[in-house]
């Protein structure tokens, strides 16, 4: 019998969409799933919403719920991550509060710059006590790591814990490319695609239409036009309509179609989580930026404040869990499970230790390629050489990557000031000295949920 271990399993709103996606398929049926979290008050709301959703589809699941990692490891054929160290209070607060003080204005703040950073010195050391469990409990478990900052966590995961098996795992690509289909008005099963590079700063190097006659047309050219009247603002993406209705602003994806005027192919993160991956477009000196591009400082607040108001919700009428929506998903967890069950090869875009797929990048940091899953297990693919201005802009964010990751593993000071001194939204606002007291600042605020730094 298979069994998947959710470490994080309080993360509501994700457990339940993952566990849909394997509940909907007929192998999993009789699947065993343990719910590890440490707050045990979301872990139980996670065990009623998992429960209720095997019950509407009338399936028999065996569901266990653990405070400790190892007793819900045991005998775990997969193990995804989702878990938060230090939560929206007072972590993920304290990335903006501190930043805002010194002008640093942020967007996301969970994958990249200050906020990026500081996360990924939370959230290494677990991830190494997970392998160090891993490694002990269940040697032969693939781990599907959904947690953020990815590259910076899977950096140091591969280069510490090699053995265990890993793949990073986000929905940026695939969710990118139904976007753009509908952007133009196709229907995504016609669409073919190529995309590779770094997690949040991948490119579709090719973005095709099959056509009745078996042959391809190229949609660059539609997806170009469309970027004119973007940038123009006489259209407005799919995925802008979809995101006011959640966070009541209006995302007209201009960022991302800028890039695509300027370095010639599509990026798969989206506009807000770009825009602080780059120096030019949140600038304390031209806040007409902001407005231009329809940047929304600020916007992973308004999302946990959110999140957490829908927990609440759950907490306070657990009956309410009986009205979830259940559909498949575009999340890739359940796919691969599958794939590695029955040998039914199945490909996706998944983030793991470069090694030579994409040549003209570190051979020590992570790339976001196409992977094949099959019982063999993860199977990357070889890119070769991405045009050499993708390469380059990716390069201003893996040098972050690679310092930040190494200050985890080594626990030296100085690589965290250097990665924030090399960040390329940091780097653009503030100096030095301000880079050096605003980490002291961070570090002393987190201390909590870090090691020594010496």
């Amino acid at each position: 019998m298979t069994k998947l271990c959710i470490i994080g399993a309080g993360s509501v709103v994700f457990t339940k969409t993952i566990v849909t996606d394997i509940f909907l398929m007929d192998e999993f049926k009789n699947i065993q799933i343990s719910l590890m979290d440490i707050n045990e008050k979301r872990l139980k709301i996670s065990e009623n919403i998992v429960k209720s959703i095997a019950k509407k589809l009338n399936i028999n699941p065996q569901i266990e719920i653990f405070t400790e990692r190892k007793p819900a490891l045991k005998n775990a054929d997969f193990v995804q991550t989702t878990f938060q160290v230090g939560g929206y209070e007072p972590s993920t607060v304290i990335d903006f509060r501190i930043p805002q003080k010194y002008g640093l204005q942020q967007t996301i703040g969970d994958s990249l710059g200050i906020g990026g950073i500081m996360r990924g010195l939370r959230t290494i050391p677990v991830l190494f006590e997970i392998a160090e469990d891993i490694r002990e409990v269940c040697p032969n478990a693939i781990l599907l790591q959904y947690v953020n900052p990815m590259c910076i966590n899977m950096i140091a995961l591969n280069k510490v814990y090699p053995d265990i098996q890993s793949i990073g795992l986000c929905h940026s690509v695939q969710g990118t490319a139904e976007m753009l289909a509908e952007d133009l008005n196709e229907n995504i099963n016609d669409i073919k695609y190529e995309c590779a590079g770094i997690n949040h700063m991948a490119f579709y190097t090719k973005f095709e239409k099959k056509l009745s006659d078996g042959s391809f047309k190229d949609l660059y050219p539609a997806l170009k036009d469309f970027g004119n009247k973007i940038i123009s603002n006489n259209a407005v993406s799919s995925r802008s309509k979809k995101i006011s209705d959640y966070s009541q602003k209006i995302l007209h994806e201009k960022v991302r179609y800028e890039i695509l005027n300027r370095f010639g192919y599509f990026v798969t993160e989206s506009s807000e989580h770009f825009s602080e991956y780059v120096s030019w477009f949140i600038k304390n000196n031209k806040p007409n930026l902001l407005e231009e591009f329809k940047i929304p400082l600020n916007e992973y607040i308004d999302r946990c404040i959110i999140n957490n108001k829908l927990w609440k919700n759950y907490d306070s009428d657990p009956a309410s869990v009986m009205d979830l929506e259940i559909k498949k998903s575009h999340e890739y967890a359940s796919n691969i499970m599958k794939a590695k069950l029955t040998d039914e090869t199945f490909t996706l875009n998944g983030n793991v230790f470069n090694k030579g797929l994409i040549e003209n990048l570190p051979e020590d940091c992570v790339v976001e390629v196409p992977c094949k899953i099959n019982k063999q297990g993860i199977n990357p693919e070889k890119i070769g050489k991405l045009p050499i201005q993708l390469a380059a802009l990716m390069m201003t964010n893996i040098n972050v990557q690679l310092l930040a990751s190494e200050a985890a593993i080594t626990k030296k000071k100085d690589f965290i000031y250097q990665a924030a001194l090399l960040d390329p939204h940091t780097s653009s606002e503030l100096s030095i000295n301000e880079i050096y007291n605003m980490v002291d600042e961070l570090l002393e605020a987190h201390k909590e949920y870090l090691p020594e730094y010496n």
